[in-house]
């Protein structure tokens, strides 16, 4: 009968043991963010990308074949809407509010008619988009000053150095003579 509750009480101990540890885990979760477990999110550039510089090349009267050379194939054509080319664009980069521009181009009797679009970046200001902004490391000094150098002990004085026994100023052959 002793054995019984001393298991027991054993048993009571252990179970409180372990949901004492259990809690002191739990409260080593509260030093992670939520950044910590951040995924990966590429950058994705989709769709035509039309210049500022682009859009001025494109006036009315221009042919198809001609705003296709400009400003390449359209993303979206339609059989419902034969005389409407739309170009759109997007830049999604983690850290950065999405951006979208469009562009359209209507025709009439294979010509263009008009062109609506927002307000599209220029080549450069489309390649400043995409670079990636990054503080340069402040460079370390490596130059030490008298006192930083006063800071470390003198060197201990080097005992004179014994010169090398001569070498012998030839060797024995490697292998035996032949016979």
């Amino acid at each position: 009968m002793t054995a019984s509750l001393t298991f027991s009480a054993t048993g009571a101990r252990l179970a409180m043991l372990l949901w004492c540890a259990s809690l002191t885990a739990c409260g080593g979760l509260s030093n992670f963010t939520q950044d910590t477990f951040k995924p990966y999110i590429p950058e994705v550039v989709q769709g035509n990308f039309v210049s500022k510089e682009q859009r001025q090349a494109i006036s009315p009267g221009m042919p198809r074949s001609q705003v296709k050379d400009i400003l390449g194939t359209p993303l979206v054509t339609s059989l419902f809407h034969a005389d409407r080319w739309d170009y759109a664009f997007s830049i999604r980069r983690q850290g950065v509010a999405p951006q979208s521009f469009q562009l359209t181009v209507f025709f009439k009797n294979d010509v263009v008619s008009s062109v609506d679009g927002g307000d599209l970046p220029s080549e450069s200001e489309f390649v400043e988009r995409l670079q990636v902004q990054r503080k340069a490391p402040k460079a370390t000094n490596l130059q030490a000053s008298e006192e930083d150098l006063k800071k470390f002990p003198a060197p201990k004085a080097a005992a004179p150095v014994q010169s090398a026994p001569a070498l012998p100023a030839s060797y024995p052959p490697l292998e035996p003579a032949p016979r």
